[in-house]
């Protein structure tokens, strides 16, 4: 069983810090898991929940398909607006060899949280003063976020020059649009994430591997379900914009044989 199948502007460097969307997140895994080097400082390894690993196909070997939970980060540029950091998201797939030898993927869950725009719903940062801006951030009414969500479609196989594909939708959150206004409902964000540097090792035990990867060729479409606000959101982010976008996701990932696993009720 396979999973189903539904770009990093000037301003998004790909040297860009923080932790880190599972292995492209599986192409992450397959590619990072080839033998990166140890860390010389191993810190404290993460605690990861494998509550949302799914169900392999029925006949596989459970020993041979993981399951792989990755968390991310990073900065992201949509259109003419830009996020320093999203919030934390979790990424839960599982993978393995199919009875006739062919590489299966079963999809999990995308865990994610809202992450404040700067400037608000009021309008772009780069044209207005220090004061403005602030007021803007803290003003309950133009609060501006967004919530990356699951597109529907990943494949984490390498293809290529890229790790494979990974599609999103980014929730517009705002007391003034409805729960609705999404970027990408229809036509969702299509990820081709390469890998920038190599990955390293942060603990053989637990596994936890850590890498940066980044797409800046994305096209974003323009925010859907908005209503009466619809252009006033897409025209302070610059939406559609088909260049400009970028995506940086610094990123940790461990994983677990299905054999390794509890039982499932």
């Amino acid at each position: 069983m396979q999973t189903t199948t539904e770009k990093r502007s000037s301003t998004v460097r790909r040297g860009a810090a923080g932790l880190a969307f599972a292995a492209a997140v599986a192409a992450l895994v397959a590619g990072a898991a080839s033998a990166p080097a140890v860390a010389a400082d191993v810190p404290p390894a993460p605690s990861y929940d494998f509550s949302d690993c799914p169900d392999i196909p029925a006949g596989v070997d459970a020993a041979s398909w993981k399951c792989e939970v990755l968390t991310a980060t990073g900065p992201l540029t949509l259109g003419s607006r830009s996020i320093p950091e999203l919030a934390p998201m979790t990424i839960t797939h599982a993978e393995g060899p199919m009875p006739d030898g062919s590489a299966g993927q079963v999809w999990g869950a995308m865990r994610s949280a809202p992450a404040a725009v700067p400037g608000g719903l009021l309008g772009n940062t780069a044209d207005r003063n220090a004061t403005d801006r602030n007021a803007a951030d803290h003003n309950p009414l133009s609060a501006l976020s967004l919530q990356p969500e699951y597109g529907g479609r990943s494949d984490f196989y390498p293809a290529g020059d890229t790790m494979g594909l990974f599609t999103m939708r980014f929730r517009v959150v705002s007391p003034l649009l409805p729960h609705g206004c999404v970027i990408g409902a229809d036509k969702p964000v299509e990820l081709h994430l390469k890998r920038d540097g190599d990955s390293e090792w942060v603990s053989k035990n637990p596994p936890v591997i850590k890498f940066v990867a980044y797409d800046d060729a994305f096209t974003a479409p323009a925010a859907e379900g908005c209503g009466p606000l619809g252009k006033l959101v897409n025209d302070r982010f610059g939406l559609p914009a088909a260049a400009g976008n970028a995506i940086t996701l610094n990123a940790q990932y461990t994983f677990k044989t299905y054999d390794q696993l509890p039982p499932r009720a």
